[in-house]
């Protein structure tokens, strides 16, 4: 990997600080929040009581209660635990009135509750009944945190009335709302400094930790230590030193502690992170250089934890030959034999159903007498058995073969237009005959086709131009991004920083990029995923061509044109059967 650049000049590695980690639990404000109801669910019954404790860094910064009326009558039993009376509430806000001002108080907050998912499924259900958009409060859970760091020999349960008794409450628990919330104060401060001395301090790794992440997860966040905070590539390694896992991201640093957090879902993940031993940082000037470096070394190494681009060499292509008689055939690699080339494709059965969609248009299925020696047959075998669809090459004129040959070629190298007429008739004709599963199938294998002639002439051209290099301003540090592409392989990348003129350092860059030798187009010098990459950067707004050696182009009324008119109908056919036999 020595023909890019593995650093941004000037970049220090500088260890990771507490405040690196996140946000610092003594600057964060709570809202620690209880509500009574009438008893049931929160569509059926209503809020009776709102109880609210604002806090940071071990202080109370102000308090909200109100009464709520209901709208309906409170049941006896819920009377007799809360002590809420209708005489109570009936003079007291109605919920279109107490909702809107508890999200006042409580916004720019983190939501605290004991067995939050039922207060916060009220609070959600009563904003949406106002037309108050819920804002999305971070929650925290102290029955969460508490089965994980009070044990059954400290208390029988994790009721809010034994946790009280656990962290010595100033507040002693009575089912009404503010009460219950002072109570629920001391135990989150109580929570928090247990989760202190096992060395959580921000609200990130508290909020992992009350997801209930793994022991083993938790204790490799080290891993992270001294990671750079910069766009590049990370590869975990086991204890032996062979790659698990390679990832890219703007932020290693970043990226890589999100692996120990409850962010990251994946079981798979979930297993190679309790392998893994080490992680590998390599900085890279540019975003997409670490995009292209994550490609080869996934390639290189086919680490087992990565699930695409582990075996680059499987892709194949579509050959057309019309030498003697239009065939189509798959292989492994294009030479330079004047035939028509589709592709890559990922696997042998996408190449078939390339295949396959051009003999639904065009027969180029040669005929073969494989019928018995014994028996008299005509010239062409397959006319007999019915399955010949003329002309071919048993019986065809001249003039019949040079259409034959020009419609092959027009398909399968990518014309648009030709391909799209020839769908449209042969699924005019199944539709006619109520075959719409057959036309169905015929538009996907057409997609295939087309999806395939897209990449190939997308490639070709790039593949052909010996350099071309391109700018574009960088969003947040400011000056340029810098790259050099080779025949479709990224051969360099740098930056130039903000203000200075970046032509010495395109310059340096042309002088220092990997030397490429020419392909044979369509392929590129690169595997077609990353020069796909090159094209999708040199495409996105802002771009600038700096300088080309040779011709960037790209067909009027090629493939890419018949894609997006059949991948929306390949996304709606889900909601519109028929759709792909009569549109």
């Amino acid at each position: 990997m020595s023909d890019l650049p593995s650093s941004v000049p000037g970049m220090k590695m500088v260890q990771g600080t507490l405040d690196d980690l996140g946000t610092p639990l003594h600057e964060v404000t709570f809202v620690v929040v209880d509500l009574e109801t009438t008893g049931g669910s929160p569509t059926e019954c209503g809020i009776t009581e709102i109880g609210a404790v604002k806090v940071r860094g071990g202080e109370v910064l102000g308090e909200f209660q109100t009464l709520v009326n209901p709208g309906e009558s409170i049941p006896a039993f819920i009377s007799v635990l809360t002590g809420i009376t209708d005489t109570m509430v009936a003079g007291a806000p109605r919920i279109e009135v107490a909702i809107p001002a508890f999200l006042d108080f409580a916004a720019g907050t983190v939501l605290v509750a004991h067995n939050a998912g039922f207060d916060i499924s009220f609070l959600k259900e009563a904003s949406a009944r106002v037309g108050r958009p819920w804002p999305g409060f971070p929650v925290l859970d102290t029955v969460h945190l508490a089965r994980q760091l009070v044990t059954r020999d400290e208390s029988p349960n994790h009721r809010l009335s034994s946790l009280a008794r656990v962290f010595r409450a100033t507040t002693t628990p009575d089912h009404r709302a503010l009460h219950d919330a002072r109570a629920t104060v001391d135990v989150l401060h109580g929570l928090i400094a247990r989760v202190g001395a096992q060395g959580v301090h921000s609200l990130e790794e508290l909020k992992a930790y009350s997801s209930r992440v793994p022991a083993t997860t938790r204790r490799k966040r080290h891993l992270a230590d001294g990671l750079p905070d910069a766009p590049g590539v990370y590869v975990f390694k086991d204890g032996r030193g062979r790659a698990l896992y390679v990832g890219t991201s703007v932020s290693i640093r970043t990226r890589v502690r999100s692996y120990f957090t409850a962010s990251e879902g994946r079981r798979r993940m979930a297993e190679m992170v309790r392998i893994a031993e080490s992680v590998t940082p390599i900085v890279c000037a540019t975003a997409l250089e670490a995009e292209v470096r994550e490609l080869r070394l996934i390639a290189e190494l086919k680490p087992p934890y990565n699930r695409r681009s582990r075996h680059p060499e499987k892709a194949v292509w579509v050959k057309l030959t019309v030498e003697a008689f239009p065939r189509l055939s798959i292989v492994r690699q294009v030479a330079p034999d004047g035939a028509h080339y589709v592709g890559p494709f990922s696997s042998r059965g996408r190449a078939e159903e390339a295949i396959a969609a051009v003999h639904e248009v065009i027969p180029l299925r040669q005929c073969t007498e494989r019928l018995s020696p014994r028996r008299a047959r005509p010239a062409c075998a397959l006319a007999e058995l019915g399955r010949c669809g003329a002309p071919c090459a048993g019986h065809q004129t001249p003039e019949e073969y040079a259409v034959l040959t020009a419609s092959a070629v027009a398909l399968i190298s990518g014309d648009g237009r030709a391909g799209m007429a020839a769908l449209r008739e042969r699924m005019s004709v199944l539709s006619d005959r109520e075959r719409f599963e057959d036309a169905r199938a015929v538009r996907d294998r057409m997609l295939t086709l087309v999806r395939g002639a897209s990449r190939a002439q997308r490639l070709a051209p790039l593949s052909r131009i010996p350099e071309l290099v391109a700018a574009r301003r960088h969003l947040t540090a400011g000056g340029w991004e810098l790259i050099c592409v080779r025949h479709g392989r990224l051969a360099g990348s740098t930056r130039s920083p903000r203000g200075a003129d970046p032509m010495p350092h395109v310059d340096a860059l042309r002088a220092s990029a990997e030397v490429v030798p020419a392909p044979l187009p369509p392929a590129p010098a690169a595997h077609p995923e990353e020069t796909e990459l090159v094209l999708r950067w040199l495409e996105t707004p802002g771009v600038r061509i700096v300088d080309v050696d040779g011709e960037w182009t790209c067909p009027v009324g090629g493939a890419s044109a018949a894609r997006e008119e059949l991948e929306p109908l390949e996304v709606s056919r889900a909601r519109t059967p028929g759709f792909a036999a009569t549109g």
